[in-house]
Protein backbone atom coordinates (compact mmCIF):
# COMPACT_ATOMS: atom_id res chain seq x y z
CA UNK A 1 0.00 0.00 0.00
CA UNK A 2 1.22 3.49 -0.83
CA UNK A 3 2.09 5.52 2.26
CA UNK A 4 0.97 9.15 2.35
CA UNK A 5 2.94 11.42 4.68
CA UNK A 6 2.11 14.96 3.53
CA UNK A 7 -1.01 15.40 1.38
CA UNK A 8 -3.63 13.03 0.01
CA UNK A 9 -6.33 13.87 -2.54
CA UNK A 10 -10.01 12.96 -2.33
CA UNK A 11 -9.53 10.44 -5.15
CA UNK A 12 -6.56 8.82 -3.41
CA UNK A 13 -8.50 8.56 -0.16
CA UNK A 14 -11.46 6.99 -1.96
CA UNK A 15 -9.10 4.47 -3.56
CA UNK A 16 -7.78 3.46 -0.13
CA UNK A 17 -11.34 3.05 1.12
CA UNK A 18 -12.29 0.96 -1.91
CA UNK A 19 -9.24 -1.26 -1.34
CA UNK A 20 -10.28 -1.67 2.33
CA UNK A 21 -6.83 -0.47 3.38
CA UNK A 22 -5.92 -0.22 7.06
CA UNK A 23 -7.01 3.36 7.47
CA UNK A 24 -8.45 5.82 9.97
CA UNK A 25 -9.87 9.20 8.99
CA UNK A 26 -10.04 12.05 11.53
CA UNK A 27 -12.26 15.13 11.37
CA UNK A 28 -10.56 18.00 13.25
CA UNK A 29 -12.97 20.85 12.46
CA UNK A 30 -12.95 23.51 15.17
CA UNK A 31 -13.70 27.13 16.06
CA UNK A 32 -11.52 28.89 18.64
CA UNK A 33 -14.30 31.28 19.62
CA UNK A 34 -17.00 28.58 19.77
CA UNK A 35 -15.19 25.37 20.80
CA UNK A 36 -18.21 23.07 20.34
CA UNK A 37 -18.92 24.20 16.78
CA UNK A 38 -16.58 21.63 15.25
CA UNK A 39 -18.27 18.68 16.95
CA UNK A 40 -21.67 19.96 15.81
CA UNK A 41 -20.38 20.32 12.24
CA UNK A 42 -19.02 16.78 12.41
CA UNK A 43 -22.40 15.40 13.47
CA UNK A 44 -24.03 17.31 10.63
CA UNK A 45 -21.68 16.02 7.92
CA UNK A 46 -18.40 14.08 7.90
CA UNK A 47 -16.52 11.57 5.78
CA UNK A 48 -18.06 8.16 6.48
CA UNK A 49 -16.25 6.37 9.30
CA UNK A 50 -14.31 9.44 10.43
CA UNK A 51 -13.38 9.86 14.10
CA UNK A 52 -13.82 13.34 15.57
CA UNK A 53 -10.70 14.83 17.20
CA UNK A 54 -11.44 17.82 19.45
CA UNK A 55 -8.61 20.38 19.66
CA UNK A 56 -9.15 21.15 23.35
CA UNK A 57 -10.23 17.74 24.66
CA UNK A 58 -8.16 15.34 22.55
CA UNK A 59 -5.22 17.23 21.04
CA UNK A 60 -4.30 19.47 24.00
CA UNK A 61 -3.49 19.00 27.68
CA UNK A 62 -5.64 20.63 30.33
CA UNK A 63 -4.73 24.07 31.65
CA UNK A 64 -3.94 24.71 35.24
CA UNK A 65 -4.30 27.82 37.36
CA UNK A 66 -2.76 31.23 36.62
CA UNK A 67 0.85 31.44 37.72
CA UNK A 68 2.28 33.45 40.62
CA UNK A 69 2.21 36.78 38.79
CA UNK A 70 -1.46 36.38 37.87
CA UNK A 71 -0.76 36.13 34.12
CA UNK A 72 1.37 33.09 33.45
CA UNK A 73 -0.65 30.05 32.49
CA UNK A 74 0.81 26.94 34.11
CA UNK A 75 -0.36 23.59 32.77
CA UNK A 76 -0.88 21.16 35.65
CA UNK A 77 -1.62 17.53 34.93
CA UNK A 78 -0.30 14.18 36.10
CA UNK A 79 1.07 13.40 32.63
CA UNK A 80 3.27 16.56 32.54
CA UNK A 81 2.23 18.35 29.32
CA UNK A 82 4.92 18.60 26.67
CA UNK A 83 4.51 22.35 26.13
CA UNK A 84 2.85 25.44 27.54
CA UNK A 85 0.68 28.11 25.98
CA UNK A 86 -3.05 28.22 25.28
CA UNK A 87 -3.02 24.75 23.71
CA UNK A 88 -0.35 22.80 25.59
CA UNK A 89 0.64 19.52 24.00
CA UNK A 90 -0.23 16.43 26.01
CA UNK A 91 2.62 14.09 26.81
CA UNK A 92 3.40 11.49 24.16
CA UNK A 93 2.15 8.82 26.58
CA UNK A 94 -1.17 10.61 27.10
CA UNK A 95 -1.65 11.08 23.37
CA UNK A 96 -0.77 7.44 22.68
CA UNK A 97 -3.48 6.45 25.15
CA UNK A 98 -6.03 8.56 23.26
CA UNK A 99 -5.00 7.06 19.91
CA UNK A 100 -5.39 3.61 21.44
CA UNK A 101 -8.81 4.51 22.85
CA UNK A 102 -10.17 5.35 19.38
CA UNK A 103 -8.65 2.22 17.84
CA UNK A 104 -5.75 3.73 15.92
CA UNK A 105 -2.83 1.34 15.42
CA UNK A 106 0.70 1.68 14.12
CA UNK A 107 -0.02 -0.17 10.88
CA UNK A 108 -2.77 2.25 9.80
CA UNK A 109 -2.71 5.14 7.37
CA UNK A 110 -4.06 8.27 9.08
CA UNK A 111 -5.91 10.88 7.02
CA UNK A 112 -6.82 14.14 8.76
CA UNK A 113 -9.05 16.94 7.54
CA UNK A 114 -11.08 19.93 8.66
CA UNK A 115 -13.23 22.70 7.19
CA UNK A 116 -10.72 25.39 8.18
CA UNK A 117 -7.94 25.50 5.61
CA UNK A 118 -5.91 22.70 7.26
CA UNK A 119 -5.50 24.88 10.35
CA UNK A 120 -6.71 22.41 12.97
CA UNK A 121 -6.11 19.09 11.24
CA UNK A 122 -2.49 20.12 10.80
CA UNK A 123 -2.16 19.82 14.59
CA UNK A 124 -3.08 16.13 14.49
CA UNK A 125 -0.86 15.53 11.44
CA UNK A 126 2.09 17.03 13.33
CA UNK A 127 1.32 15.13 16.53
CA UNK A 128 1.25 11.82 14.66
CA UNK A 129 4.62 12.66 13.12
CA UNK A 130 5.79 13.56 16.63
CA UNK A 131 4.74 10.07 17.71
CA UNK A 132 6.95 8.62 15.00
CA UNK A 133 4.04 7.71 12.71
CA UNK A 134 5.02 8.47 9.11
CA UNK A 135 1.75 7.37 7.46
CA UNK A 136 -0.23 10.50 8.32
CA UNK A 137 -1.53 12.85 5.63
CA UNK A 138 -3.73 15.92 5.31
CA UNK A 139 -6.70 15.69 2.95
CA UNK A 140 -5.87 18.43 0.46
CA UNK A 141 -8.73 20.93 0.35
CA UNK A 142 -10.47 19.45 3.39
CA UNK A 143 -14.08 18.36 3.55
CA UNK A 144 -14.92 20.92 0.88
CA UNK A 145 -12.70 19.12 -1.66
CA UNK A 146 -14.20 15.76 -0.68
CA UNK A 147 -17.72 17.04 -1.30
CA UNK A 148 -16.72 18.88 -4.49
CA UNK A 149 -15.49 15.54 -5.84
CA UNK A 150 -18.99 14.14 -5.32
CA UNK A 151 -17.99 11.87 -2.44
CA UNK A 152 -20.55 10.85 0.19
CA UNK A 153 -20.84 12.21 3.71
CA UNK A 154 -22.42 10.73 6.83
CA UNK A 155 -24.21 12.41 9.73
CA UNK A 156 -24.62 11.69 13.42
CA UNK A 157 -22.15 9.68 15.50
CA UNK A 158 -20.05 6.77 14.26
CA UNK A 159 -19.90 3.40 16.04
CA UNK A 160 -17.06 3.09 18.56
CA UNK A 161 -13.90 1.26 17.55
CA UNK A 162 -12.26 -1.55 19.48
CA UNK A 163 -9.36 -0.27 21.55
CA UNK A 164 -5.90 -0.80 20.11
CA UNK A 165 -2.41 -0.48 21.56
CA UNK A 166 -0.53 2.32 19.85
CA UNK A 167 3.21 2.31 20.54
CA UNK A 168 5.04 5.65 20.05
CA UNK A 169 8.24 5.62 18.02
CA UNK A 170 11.11 8.10 17.70
CA UNK A 171 9.77 11.58 16.77
CA UNK A 172 9.94 12.51 13.10
CA UNK A 173 9.59 16.23 13.87
CA UNK A 174 11.33 18.60 16.28
CA UNK A 175 9.54 20.16 19.26
CA UNK A 176 11.27 23.33 20.46
CA UNK A 177 10.72 24.91 23.88
CA UNK A 178 10.77 28.50 25.16
CA UNK A 179 14.21 28.20 26.74
CA UNK A 180 15.75 27.09 23.44
CA UNK A 181 14.07 29.83 21.41
CA UNK A 182 15.15 32.48 23.94
CA UNK A 183 18.74 31.23 24.03
CA UNK A 184 19.03 31.46 20.24
CA UNK A 185 17.32 34.80 19.58
CA UNK A 186 20.41 36.35 18.02
CA UNK A 187 21.87 33.10 16.68
CA UNK A 188 21.88 32.58 12.87
CA UNK A 189 21.28 28.89 13.63
CA UNK A 190 17.64 29.80 14.41
CA UNK A 191 15.16 31.42 12.02
CA UNK A 192 11.74 32.10 13.51
CA UNK A 193 8.64 32.17 11.29
CA UNK A 194 5.39 33.48 12.79
CA UNK A 195 2.22 32.11 11.13
CA UNK A 196 -0.25 34.63 12.53
CA UNK A 197 -2.02 37.21 10.40
CA UNK A 198 0.09 40.30 9.73
CA UNK A 199 -1.89 42.69 11.99
CA UNK A 200 -1.41 40.34 14.98
CA UNK A 201 2.26 39.87 14.12
CA UNK A 202 2.78 43.64 14.01
CA UNK A 203 0.92 44.07 17.30
CA UNK A 204 -1.90 46.17 15.84
CA UNK A 205 -4.56 43.81 17.24
CA UNK A 206 -4.51 40.98 19.76
CA UNK A 207 -7.83 39.17 20.28
CA UNK A 208 -6.53 36.24 22.34
CA UNK A 209 -3.37 36.98 24.30
CA UNK A 210 -2.73 39.74 26.86
CA UNK A 211 0.25 41.29 25.06
CA UNK A 212 0.37 42.31 21.39
CA UNK A 213 3.43 41.99 19.18
CA UNK A 214 5.86 39.27 18.13
CA UNK A 215 9.10 37.57 19.13
CA UNK A 216 12.02 39.81 18.10
CA UNK A 217 13.56 38.77 14.80
CA UNK A 218 10.67 36.59 13.67
CA UNK A 219 9.65 36.62 10.02
CA UNK A 220 5.94 36.63 9.15
CA UNK A 221 4.26 34.03 6.94
CA UNK A 222 0.49 33.80 7.60
CA UNK A 223 -0.50 30.14 7.34
CA UNK A 224 -3.26 30.96 4.84
CA UNK A 225 -0.60 32.04 2.33
CA UNK A 226 0.07 28.35 1.66
CA UNK A 227 -3.33 27.79 0.07
CA UNK A 228 -4.58 28.44 -3.44
CA UNK A 229 -8.01 30.04 -3.96
CA UNK A 230 -9.63 26.58 -4.14
CA UNK A 231 -8.44 25.78 -0.59
CA UNK A 232 -5.79 23.29 -1.67
CA UNK A 233 -2.08 23.74 -1.01
CA UNK A 234 -0.18 25.61 -3.69
CA UNK A 235 2.11 23.56 -5.97
CA UNK A 236 5.40 22.47 -4.41
CA UNK A 237 7.51 24.66 -6.72
CA UNK A 238 5.48 27.76 -5.84
CA UNK A 239 5.70 27.05 -2.10
CA UNK A 240 9.44 26.54 -2.39
CA UNK A 241 9.93 29.84 -4.23
CA UNK A 242 7.84 31.74 -1.67
CA UNK A 243 9.65 30.28 1.34
CA UNK A 244 13.07 30.83 -0.22
CA UNK A 245 12.15 34.46 -0.86
CA UNK A 246 11.02 34.84 2.75
CA UNK A 247 14.18 33.21 4.10
CA UNK A 248 16.44 35.43 2.01
CA UNK A 249 19.31 32.96 1.94
CA UNK A 250 18.83 31.56 5.44
CA UNK A 251 19.18 27.81 5.78
CA UNK A 252 15.73 26.13 5.86
CA UNK A 253 17.11 23.69 8.43
CA UNK A 254 17.32 26.57 10.96
CA UNK A 255 13.59 27.32 10.81
CA UNK A 256 11.39 27.14 13.91
CA UNK A 257 7.70 27.82 13.30
CA UNK A 258 5.28 29.35 15.78
CA UNK A 259 1.97 31.20 15.93
CA UNK A 260 -0.40 32.04 18.79
CA UNK A 261 -0.64 28.65 20.45
CA UNK A 262 1.21 26.17 18.23
CA UNK A 263 -1.74 25.22 16.01
CA UNK A 264 -1.84 27.47 12.93
CA UNK A 265 1.96 27.26 12.59
CA UNK A 266 1.69 23.65 11.43
CA UNK A 267 0.48 24.43 7.88
CA UNK A 268 3.81 26.24 7.44
CA UNK A 269 5.66 23.15 8.69
CA UNK A 270 3.69 21.03 6.23
CA UNK A 271 4.15 23.49 3.36
CA UNK A 272 7.93 23.48 3.76
CA UNK A 273 7.86 19.67 3.76
CA UNK A 274 5.75 19.68 0.57
CA UNK A 275 8.18 22.18 -0.96
CA UNK A 276 11.09 19.81 -0.41
CA UNK A 277 12.69 22.08 2.19
CA UNK A 278 12.91 19.39 4.84
CA UNK A 279 11.61 18.95 8.35
CA UNK A 280 11.57 22.12 10.44
CA UNK A 281 11.01 22.84 14.13
CA UNK A 282 7.81 23.81 15.94
CA UNK A 283 7.72 26.06 19.00
CA UNK A 284 4.40 24.72 20.29
CA UNK A 285 4.07 27.17 23.19
CA UNK A 286 4.29 30.02 20.67
CA UNK A 287 3.27 33.61 21.39
CA UNK A 288 0.79 32.63 24.11
CA UNK A 289 3.60 31.10 26.17
CA UNK A 290 6.32 33.58 25.17
CA UNK A 291 4.27 36.69 25.97
CA UNK A 292 3.23 35.25 29.33
CA UNK A 293 6.78 34.45 30.42
CA UNK A 294 8.32 37.27 32.50
CA UNK A 295 11.56 38.78 31.26
CA UNK A 296 11.31 37.82 27.58
CA UNK A 297 11.54 40.59 24.97
CA UNK A 298 8.68 41.45 22.61
CA UNK A 299 8.46 43.71 19.61
CA UNK A 300 5.73 45.60 17.79
CA UNK A 301 5.65 46.71 14.18
CA UNK A 302 7.42 45.10 11.26
CA UNK A 303 10.96 43.80 11.45
CA UNK A 304 13.61 46.12 9.96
Amino acid sequence: MTTYSTLITADELQALMDAKAKLMVFDCSFDLMKPETGAAQYREAHIPGAVYAHLDADLSAKHGAPGPDGRVIVAHEADRPASGGRHPLPSREKFAAWLSSVGFAGDMQAVVYDRNGANYCGRLWWMLQWMGHEAAAVLDGGLQAWQAAGRPVASGDEPAHFQSHFEPGPPRVALVDTRTVAARLDDPAQTLIDARAAPRYRGEVEPLDPIAGHIPGALNRPFSDNLAPDGRFKPAAQLRAEFEALLGGRDPATVVHHCGSGVSAVPNVLAMRIAGLGSTGLYAGSWSEWSNTPGLPTRQGAEP
